[in-house]
């Protein structure tokens, strides 16, 4: 949560995805990381290490987080914060399948913060074809949880 009012406060322009993103919408199961895509532009990267920097001050790693990396040909980060215990995969695109400004979103507000999590349909998009069983998995859970078809 320290995280995502750092989001919030800095301006961040995101789209949760994955697990977390899953939690949100009432389909729980563990995770280990924080998926996100951000608007792909060299203001909001820096939105984005300001946000870290607050929520995980003092860690030097995060000035390794680059627009050159997230505005060149592989646009994905991982960012392992101090205690380790969670993790980030920051992407501004996944190839030419989605992008910040092609997730469908939906506000959350948990505890007064504003959550933009993708939507069932959306992680479902994302989830559906990839290779990963747990990917399958969860796309079948959306599927069943909000009645969602092949088309959506």
């Amino acid at each position: 949560m320290r995280v995502l009012r750092a989001f919030e406060s800095a301006g961040l322009e995101y789209v949760l995805i994955g697990a977390a993103a899953m939690g949100f919408h009432g389909l729980v199961r563990a995770t280990e990381d924080l998926d996100l895509f951000i608007r792909a532009t060299p203001e909001n990267i820096e939105k984005l290490r300001a946000a870290l920097r607050a929520a995980y001050e003092g860690d030097p790693h995060i000035d390794e987080i680059s627009s050159a990396d997230l505005l060149g040909e592989y646009p994905a980060v991982r960012y392992v914060p101090p205690a380790g215990d969670l993790y980030f995969d920051v992407m501004t695109r996944l190839g030419e399948i989605a992008s910040f400004e092609s997730i469908d979103a939906e506000v959350k507000n948990v505890d007064g913060i504003h959550v933009q999590v993708a939507t069932p349909a959306a992680l479902y998009r994302l989830k559906k074809d990839t290779v990963r069983a747990l990917d399958r998995a969860d796309a079948a859970a959306l599927r069943e949880r909000f009645a969602l078809k092949d088309e959506d």
